[in-house]
């Protein structure tokens, strides 16, 4: 019987009740098919390759034009996983610096956050974000997923949704997602288009979240060409760039680290170095070698970067100042006052 509301004096007939000896009565094979067909027809769903076709499809480019006008001052996040979450604490502290930046280029997890701060929300409002609801928030896992056991669809639509839907050019600052191509491990940028799209091939980790098809091309995490994308904002035009790295440095490894996991982290630094050597001002965040996906790593993490980027503010506030980017006075106070957060330490 259908529910009519609160208000109705219905009951229930003799023919609608279901009988104590039915409830445990197996379906027949004939009523069991289409749920095993529907079963499996999910799963090849999963397997199949993602191949994004529609006109909104975001356009790759393996060297940016210059902007117009040029940006002011770019900031460039770095891809790191659980790490760049020290990014959000790094952002509070530019915001209460009043650093006015105008392009946010972002790789993988900095993708991520990148065109969340785009979207002109505050790192107050982010952080309050990345602590609502959990792994499946983001992950849709699935054991039959295309080269990997995330399809990545959640991740898509949880960006989509969350910016109304707006393409990457139509939010309030401008922002560039970096990626890979998978054929050639070239990085490529977009600029335009489904910003959940550019954010999924950007964080496609190889053999953990499927490959991205963007209309025939297949990409992956931008970790994999470019995890510093520094030469994203100088093709852009920026007068200043401020880097923020979160990869740990490879002489923190504790003893009896993997020879395979300080080799992984060595390979990274070393993608790292001829992009930061390109910045203005590079902040890097003193994480611990070992990272954490448990929610006290990210709280860690985010308090890593802010006191991280509070010691290092000084320095910064003078390169502007020798650029001629000096913040406005109304933003806050001197970088003096502002009190020093300590790192607690990172999380057993």
């Amino acid at each position: 019987m259908a529910f009519t509301g609160a208000a109705s004096d219905q009951r229930n007939s003799p023919s609608d009740e279901i009988k104590p000896e039915l409830m445990n009565t197996p379906l027949p094979l004939r009523a069991r098919r289409p749920l095993v067909l529907a079963v499996l027809a999910a799963a090849l769903a999963g397997c199949a390759p993602f191949n994004y076709t529609a006109p909104d499809s975001p356009q790759a480019q393996t060297m940016l034009a210059p902007f117009e006008p040029a940006p002011r001052i770019a900031l460039v996040l770095s891809s790191g996983g659980p790490r760049g979450y020290a990014h959000i604490g790094v952002m509070r502290v530019l915001e209460e610096a009043g650093i006015e930046v105008d392009l946010v280029v972002g790789s993988s997890v900095g993708s991520l956050l990148g065109v969340f701060w785009a979207d002109g929300r505050s790192a107050a409002e982010i952080d309050a974000l990345s602590q609502t609801g959990g792994p499946l928030t983001l992950f849709d896992l699935n054991p039959f997923a295309d080269r990997g056991w995330i399809h990545g669809q959640r991740l898509q639509d949880y960006v989509n949704t969350r910016l109304a839907n707006r393409a990457l050019e139509e939010l309030p600052r401008r922002v560039v997602v970096g990626a890979t191509r998978r054929s050639d491990k070239a990085p490529v940028f977009f600029t335009e288009g489904n910003a959940g799209v550019a954010v999924r091939a950007s964080s496609a980790v190889p053999g953990i979240l499927s490959p991205v098809g963007i209309a025939g091309t297949e990409y992956e995490d931008g970790d994999e060409s470019l995890p510093l994308a520094v030469r994203a904002a100088r093709q852009a035009g920026a007068r200043f760039v401020i880097a923020v790295d979160v990869t740990p440095r490879p002489e923190t490894a504790p003893p009896g680290t993997a020879a395979a996991q300080r080799e992984r982290v060595a390979r990274r630094a070393a993608r790292i170095a001829p992009e930061a050597a390109q910045a203005d001002f590079l902040l890097h965040a003193e994480l611990a070698f070992g990272a954490s996906p448990l929610p006290s790593y990210f709280r860690y993490a985010r308090s890593t970067g802010e006191s991280s980027a509070r010691r290092q503010l000084p320095a910064l506030l003078a390169a502007l100042q020798r650029a001629g980017l000096a913040p406005s006075v109304a933003a806050g106070t001197t970088a003096s006052a502002w009190p020093l957060q300590v790192t607690p330490n990172p999380p057993r």
